[in-house]
């Protein structure tokens, strides 16, 4: 589920734009009022009119001053404020590291980032670290042992609908939640994994650039194995290349994955075998310590059917050496630096554009991050987080739920009971808000300072094993899944709960020194935007115990769909490229949650103290606030990557919701004829 307020998606840089004395700017073009965008050129300084370009006007200024940095495909507000976030914590664990006086668990930290830090001690290691893996590998001698290895790979990696990550390394990712029928146990989600590329239509797509990055991966595939002292390398790299291709032709692709009716398979053991045949199931389960289990949820079906059907058809040595590969290609941050470099050359250099690679520091951060991220939350809401945030966050969402209610009780299409129901999800919606009640404990991880990729092994199975314990726990509502240190926010659709992590409650988002309207439109937007996830297109499947049911009157469900519609079409016909469209349909979730979250923001700022008898100089602001936090510039290849395969559209594309709601034509005096002006009837209205 598109439920992840993933930030970030972005408007088109300087290379796509023009030079650098323009602004450059993807503004929308002649026929806007239609939807179709096109590059324009602003020149810096130029009159800008909001009806003619409200992402331009917001952010044009910040457009022409700002550089992409070197080692980022993307930057924008979000990722300013990740990296000032980053620097803080970086200074938190290096002082941990020098303390005598720090807990175990910061020692723990420390100790991890210290180690990814020892070059020379990485150096030294070589591929010494990852051999048992690969002697692992290499010993595999039939069908059965294969099925057991890929088992012993799976890792709780993947999650679909929460933070919409479908990206495993591993043949099979799987998720730990409630069952969706099912709330009162926990069951895991198999979902398909098993390529080195983003996404199966980087297989698929005929075009010439996807032709290219097919061609530059098969090299990079060649390069690791030769590196690691594999033979015949351009041999192996295109038979692994080739078992990826059939994979990815089993693929869901994204709007399917998106489709939770089309996810909702539950199978039990024996279903494996007769719905998947080719693969040792029970060897697989074994492997990955899942026998016993009694029922499953196949998030993918089809992908489980085909990646069996190429367990028994391809031959053996080929799936070792895509074994060997991936498991060279997963941990390269963490081996030699020709590994790393190697690795960049093709997923930093080929696949987001960034012609240079973060520093040492950066990518020790984010393993530290992924191994330990509750602990390192920990350290960094101590220092961080005031109290007072947290009450005043609190009770901006109390008063945009209100508002949300308020906009349920006027909606004259929705059923008494329909409205009752949805009334009721938002009332006993939990919200999380800085940190989780209760932490994560590290205790029982053994982290070693000189030891970095056995450390990085021994935290993925710390990990896993936490999530299969949830097996034989009940589930809980107030669970986190974002650590407070991620700059973010999530509505998670199964607990009918929010998390809204410290790090996001900084400016711009929300800057206590600044007026009501600006955190009304910025964190006020964001806020309503993950309440109204429970109402988008997924969303408002799930009941208020986070039930999958149908709990809508059939006319009701039939307006929902059709209001829906009109902003899809609204979406499709937005153009970042001559022959790239955004995709209205992948993107929906977000953009319901994007129109109905600014809303009932709007709504709640108007009925808030400040907002009451305030006039159009505060909803400028609030609009403003909304539109700045959606500043972003992207590289072409990152942006093309975003299109094709992120639920959420690109930063620009998001500001122009604003084309739908009323209050912004008062505002800024929007007229007809002006190219993001739409006739009242032709403005989406949903909630």
């Amino acid at each position: 589920m598109n439920t992840s307020w993933t930030p970030i998606k972005a408007a088109i840089t300087l290379a796509l734009c023009g030079a650098f004395a323009i602004v450059p700017v993807c503004a929308a073009g002649q026929d806007a009022a239609a939807g179709a965008a096109k590059p324009v050129a602003k020149p810096v300084g130029a009159i800008v009119l909001p009806g003619d370009d409200f992402y331009a006007y917001a952010n044009g200024e910040w457009m022409a001053r700002t550089e992409i940095p070197a080692d980022r495909g993307s930057w924008g507000a979000m990722y300013v404020l990740a990296e000032d976030t980053n620097a803080r914590i970086v200074k938190l664990i290096e002082e941990a590291a020098a303390s005598k006086s720090a807990s175990a668990e910061a020692r723990k930290v420390a100790d991890f980032y210290t180690a990814w830090m020892n070059e020379a001690a990485i150096e030294s290691a070589g591929l010494s670290p990852l051999k048992p893996r690969l002697d692992r590998i290499a010993a595999i001698k039939d069908r059965a042992g294969l099925a057991r290895v890929l088992g012993e790979f799976l890792r709780a990696d993947v999650d679909p609908l929460n933070a919409t990550n479908f990206n495993t390394p591993n043949l099979f990712g799987v998720w730990f939640n409630q069952g969706l029928t099912e709330p009162s146990r926990n069951l895991p989600y198999l979902l398909q994994g098993g390529i080195g590329l983003p996404d199966r239509a980087y297989y698929l797509d005929n075009s010439p650039k996807m032709a290219e990055l097919r061609s530059k991966y098969q090299q990079y595939i060649a390069a690791m194995l030769a590196l690691a002292g594999y033979d015949r390398a351009q041999e192996r790299a295109a038979k692994i290349f080739a078992l990826e291709s059939e994979l990815a032709e089993s693929h869901a692709s994204r709007e399917e994955s998106s489709d939770i009716q089309k996810a909702n398979n539950p199978w039990t053991m024996k279903d494996f075998a007769a719905r998947a045949p080719g693969m040792d199931w029970n060897a697989f389960m074994q492997g990955a310590r899942l026998a016993g289990q009694d029922r499953f949820i196949a998030y993918h079906p089809g992908a489980l059917r085909g990646a069996a059907e190429q367990v028994a058809a391809t031959d053996l040595g080929t799936w070792k050496d895509y074994l060997a590969f991936h498991s060279l290609n997963q941990f390269a941050g963490t081996l030699p630096k020709a590994y790393s470099d190697l690795r960049f050359e093709f997923y930093g250099k080929g696949l987001t554009g960034s012609p240079q690679q973060s520093p040492r520091w950066k990518r020790a951060l984010a393993a530290t991050n992924g191994a330990m991220d509750e602990a390192v939350g920990k350290m960094y809401v101590a220092r961080y987080f005031p109290a007072e945030d947290k009450a005043r966050i609190l009770k901006m969402v109390a008063d945009i739920k209100t508002a949300f209610e308020r906009r349920i009780d006027k909606l004259d299409w929705m059923a008494p009971s329909t409205r009752a129901q949805a009334k009721e999800k938002v009332r006993t919606m939990y919200v999380g808000v800085g940190y989780p009640d209760s932490w994560t404990s590290y205790e029982g991880l053994k982290v070693s300072p000189n030891d970095a990729l056995g450390n990085v092994l021994r935290a993925q199975e710390f990990h896993y094993a936490q999530q299969l314990a949830k097996l034989k726990q009940k589930p809980k509502k107030t669970e986190w899944a974002m650590p407070p240190q991620l700059v973010n926010a999530v509505n998670l659709p199964l607990q009918n709960a929010l998390n809204f992590p410290a790090a996001i409650l900084q400016p711009p988002f929300y800057d206590p020194k600044a007026s009501d309207a600006h955190n009304y439109g910025a964190i006020g937007s964001v806020i309503g935007h993950e309440i109204s996830h429970s109402f988008d297109d997924m969303g408002a499947q799930f009941d208020a115990q986070g039930r999958l049911r149908d709990w809508w009157t059939k006319e009701d469900l039939a307006h929902f769909r059709k209001a829906s519609q009109k902003l899809v079409e609204q979406y499709n016909a937005y153009k970042p490229f001559e022959d790239l469209a955004l995709n209205g349909q992948l993107t929906l979730s977000e953009n319901l949650s994007d129109l109905a979250g600014l809303a009932a923001a709007y709504d709640a700022f108007k009925a808030s103290p400040k907002g009451k008898n305030s006039g159009p100089e505060a909803d400028r602001a609030f609009f403003t606030g909304f539109a700045q936090s959606w500043r972003t510039k992207m590289r072409e290849a990152s942006l093309r990557r975003v299109v094709l395969t992120d639920g959420h559209s690109p930063g620009q594309y998001r500001t122009y919701t604003v084309r739908n709601l009323d209050a912004w034509y008062k505002a800024f005096d929007v007229q007809p004829g002006q190219k993001l002006y739409l006739v009242p009837e032709q403005r989406v209205r949903v909630w």
